[in-house]
């Protein structure tokens, strides 16, 4: 039996409308300007769902880019993980409508909700089933449409998001793969959240944020597990290759990178074309470099999220 678990295929999909942050300004009537986000976010564009696409659409269009990626079929997959904070209903989960849509009939699907970092969680799950030899493949899929949740009158949080899908197909591998996943989260830290919910309000609701206590939050806790990552696999610094980290705001990925003393131009961002898309944000990023990341090489995936969540997967490309 394999002890690894393997990303080999991975694909990803973007809503046809792009926004500049001036766009966005002029169409929701804000008093803000593109200096001004750009200053504090690095975010130049973001991608907007359309009135007729659901958040299941995007899943599928990024599911199938990374299917022929792997270069297996639909039929081939065991299991659907799709994480996401804005599933298309309440019941089902979005997964099992990946699934009809996919035509994936012998798979069984659920979804994960653990915020941004929902990927992650998602793959740590996926690579658990992968290497027990109960399924031969899975789709990981993390997607969200964030303008769906956002005040659009609230210039503080709706610049800065956006939406989006990105998709891995993991299998097993003797050699390379998932090295380690590492899962936390903490229910006290209540800074970013909706003002609503099914339970609470009978709808979503808005995203609401401590901006500065989620800025800290974030740096302490990406710049603690990446090294308590590298720490559990005797691994430095200097070993990693690759830093994807969850896309929220390039300030904050320019001080984990300095807290750690890992060098920028190891480290991926895609936060300035893409804004935050949330469950999207890691998958979306590694999709954009897949083509520069060369066999034997060390990818580290960090994220950090609302709950508040932060993970990170450790793995040899």
């Amino acid at each position: 039996m394999s002890n690894k678990s393997r990303f080999l295929g991975i694909g990803s999909y973007l809503p046809k409308e792009r926004l500049s942050n001036d766009e966005v300004a002029a169409k929701w009537s804000l008093d803000t300007s593109d200096e001004w986000i750009y200053q504090r976010t690095g975010i130049k564009y973001r991608h907007i769902i359309s009135e007729d696409e659901f958040t299941s659409d995007m899943a599928g269009h990024a599911a199938n880019n990374a299917l022929k990626d792997a270069q297996i079929s639909a039929e081939d997959v065991g299991l659907i993980i799709v994480a996401t904070t804005t599933a298309d209903k309440t019941f089902p989960s979005c997964a099992t409508i990946v699934q009809a849509k996919l035509g994936c009939k012998n798979a069984f699907a659920f979804d994960v909700q653990a915020a941004c970092s929902g990927f992650l969680y998602a793959v740590a799950v996926a690579d658990e089933f992968i290497k027990s030899g109960k399924i031969k493949y899975a789709l990981v899929i993390g997607v969200d449409a964030m303008s769906k949740i956002v005040d659009w009158q609230d210039r503080s949080t709706c610049v800065l998001f956006g939406d989006g899908a990105g998709a891995v197909v993991i299998g097993s591998d003797s050699e390379h793969g998932i090295l380690s996943t590492h899962l936390y989260s903490d229910g006290k830290v209540d800074i970013l959240c909706t003002n609503g919910g099914v339970g609470t309000t009978s709808s979503s609701g808005y995203i609401c944020m401590s901006g500065q206590a989620v800025f800290k939050h974030g740096i302490e806790k990406l710049a603690d597990v990446i090294l308590e990552t590298l720490k559990q696999n005797d691994l430095q610094i200097s070993d990693i290759d690759w830093l994807i980290p969850h896309q929220a705001n390039v300030r904050i990925i320019e001080a984990v990178a300095k807290k750690i003393n890992l060098p920028l131009d190891k480290t991926v961002i895609t936060v300035n074309q893409h804004a935050n898309t949330s469950a999207a944000s890691i998958p979306l990023a590694l999709d954009s470099v897949k083509s520069k990341i060369k066999a034997n090489d060390l990818v580290l995936l960090a994220s950090i999220g609302a709950g508040m969540t932060w993970a990170s997967v450790l793995l040899r490309y």
